[in-house]
């Protein structure tokens, strides 16, 4: 129950994201004197509608996004000769580039919002976290049920026992190297009797013996039960910090500065990460790295929901903000930075004849700019089609 309210909810998250990117541009346009002459939330058929001064709102049956209708977005669309005077493409370079990026800044400050949220509730997490192989916390070995649950213990562990402190980081296991925490773990639960790691502690280089403790432990698809080597400790990681209202806005921003930087990162890997969802398709690992559809965030949105985890769940939501305003900003049609970039070159190519005594240029032909567009269109509909069925056949696994 608790994974299908937070699917719901994250999938409610989108929508209302995507309809605020539409208000950015619908009251963008409106203060600056253009005619939007419809707002709608979703597509398909109509579900319901009100018209309230010049603009019809409205619902639509698919909610899987949102339009705003300016009058004379480009010279193709049809006009009352009354709104001419009105129409997007006639306006000021300036009016035309707030209409075209209201909808990319709401998605960023919808985004920085949620970032303060998560501030203030629960703490911003830091990026600069551990090495994958320091330990962190040691405690008993607890006994895991057929359920799956735990139960209680006391005393101090094998790591404990062997003179482990948190902060060693392990650079071995009975001799094999090791580099993630899974490998970590994976050589550990090997051993059936005394064995060493080798360990990095205050800059020398230390090998700690340790006896293990053999524990049964099931498995999560057949509930197969199989004895493992445990010692009892976990992960070593820097705790989120949380700020009260006045500090979290510097702490925000800094925190959003770093999100940006991993946003730009994932655009530009997009292309070469065709391969790999091809290769999760196909039966191969899923790289957990790997773009998600709706359908995907709004499952890892339930897990974070079913695991307690909310703050994880409001920063995926962030995240996903400012992948969206940030995607809208390639300079490609028909998204919102390739209208922006015809706007530019339109005033780029005005000021050059006006240098030469020419009157401006006629509007851009956006019917010479169409195979572009449907180029874009079907490249980008495919890579959709391919991160949806990866989601629905060897999704993203952020729990064990």
């Amino acid at each position: 129950m608790v994974y299908a309210i937070g699917f719901a909810l994250f999938a409610l998250g989108i929508t209302v994201s995507v309809a605020l990117h539409e208000c950015g541009h619908m009251w963008a346009a409106q203060a600056t004197g253009m005619k939007v002459r419809r707002y709608f939330i979703g597509f398909g058929p109509k579900v319901w509608s009100t018209t309230r001064g010049e603009t019809e709102y409205g619902l639509k049956a698919l909610p899987l996004g949102g339009f705003c209708d300016i009058a004379g977005m480009t010279a193709l669309d049809e006009l009352d000769p009354v709104d001419l005077d009105r129409a997007m493409y006639r306006q000021k370079t300036w009016k035309r580039m707030v209409v075209m990026s209201g909808g990319i800044v709401m998605n960023f400050f919808l985004g920085f919002l949620l970032i303060m949220l998560l501030a203030v509730v629960w703490g911003l997490p830091r990026f600069d976290q551990p090495p994958a192989t320091q330990l962190g916390s040691m405690s008993c070995v607890k006994a895991q049920n057929p359920d799956l649950s735990y139960s209680p213990c006391t005393g101090d562990g094998p790591a404990q026992r062997a003179g482990l402190r948190r902060g060693d980081l392990v650079t071995a296991v009975n001799g094999t190297p090791v580099k993630t925490w899974e490998e970590f773990t994976s050589q550990t639960q090997k051993q059936t009797g005394p064995f060493t790691y080798t360990i990095k502690r205050d800059g020398q280089t230390l090998t700690v013996p340790v006896t293990p403790e053999l524990s049964v432990v099931y498995s999560e698809k057949d509930g197969t039960p199989k004895t493992v080597g445990k010692i009892g400790v976990g992960h070593d990681q820097y705790l989120p910090v949380k700020h009260d209202f006045l500090a979290a806005i510097p702490a925000s921003a800094a925190f959003t500065g770093q999100i940006a930087v991993r946003t730009v990162q994932s655009l530009a890997q997009m292309p070469a990460k065709v391969v790999d969802l091809w290769h999760a398709v196909t039966g191969g690992e899923r790289d957990p790295e790997t773009p998600v559809s709706v359908y995907g965030a709004s499952k890892i949105g339930g897990e974070t929901a079913e695991h307690g985890l909310w703050s994880l769940f409001v920063l995926t939501l962030a995240s996903l903000n400012f992948f969206l305003g940030a995607f809208n900003l390639l300079p490609l049609l028909p998204l919102d930075g390739g209208h922006m970039a015809v706007v530019i070159y339109e005033k780029i190519r005005n000021v050059l004849r006006g240098r030469k005594g020419l009157p401006d240029g006629p509007p851009v032909d956006y019917l010479k700019l169409l195979p572009a567009t449907y180029v874009v269109v079907v490249v980008g509909g495919a890579y959709m089609m391919l991160t949806l069925v990866a989601d629905i056949v060897n999704p993203v696994k952020l729990f064990p």
